[in-house]
């Protein structure tokens, strides 16, 4: 069992140091392109993918693993993506894509450890990050007015939160309490 957890230690090694190696081969081909200065929030989802591939080795055990991954690794795509873009003002309103990694980590913790009310625990969480999001992200994408299309945000906003309602009421979407409540057995029924 030790041996097989060296093996993937190692493998996970191998597999980074080539990509280091790589990027620092293409840096020094094409000199004018700054890879280390773009490319540097992916080390953090990379520390982030570590925690997933310790959950995914120890086990069902270990499912907790996925919520201290699931943070790291959002918030080094959150980086990379602020970075890609230059658009660091969204961390005003980007906190809460850790609240959504938050639930995002309970869901994939419980899907991993096959617990139903984890799952819906973590939906939760990333419904009220997701919320949270919508509501700052338009408010302060308003104030800065960074980006050309920030005067789209709010009707697109509005659209979105009414097509949610129809549909959701229209009974298309899935409803999270039916989702919740577990299949009750007729014990009157003799079971098949």
């Amino acid at each position: 069992m030790e041996n097989n957890h060296r093996n993937t230690g190692s493998l996970v090694v191998g597999a980074l140091l080539v990509v280091f190696g790589a990027l620092a081969l293409l840096g020094q081909i094409f000199e004018g392109l700054n890879f280390w200065g773009m490319l540097w929030p992916l080390f953090i989802v990379g520390v982030g993918a570590m925690f997933f591939v310790g959950m995914f080795a120890g086990g069902r055990s270990v499912s907790g693993l996925a919520i201290p991954g699931s943070i790291i690794t959002a918030i080094g795509l959150m980086l990379f993506l602020q970075n890609l873009f230059n658009h660091f003002e969204s961390w005003s309103y980007g906190w809460t894509i850790i609240l959504m990694s938050v639930g995002l980590g309970i869901f994939i913790m419980g899907w991993y450890g096959e617990d139903a009310s984890q799952r819906a625990s973590g939906m939760r969480v990333m419904k009220i990050g997701a919320i949270l999001f919508v509501i700052f992200g338009i408010f302060f994408e308003s104030i800065f007015n960074s980006w050309s299309f920030s005067r789209f945000i709010f009707p697109v906003a509005l659209i979105l939160v009414g097509g949610y309602l129809v549909l959701s009421r229209a009974g298309i979407l899935p409803n999270q309490k039916k989702m919740e409540e577990p299949a009750s057995v007729d014990s009157s029924q003799p079971q098949q």
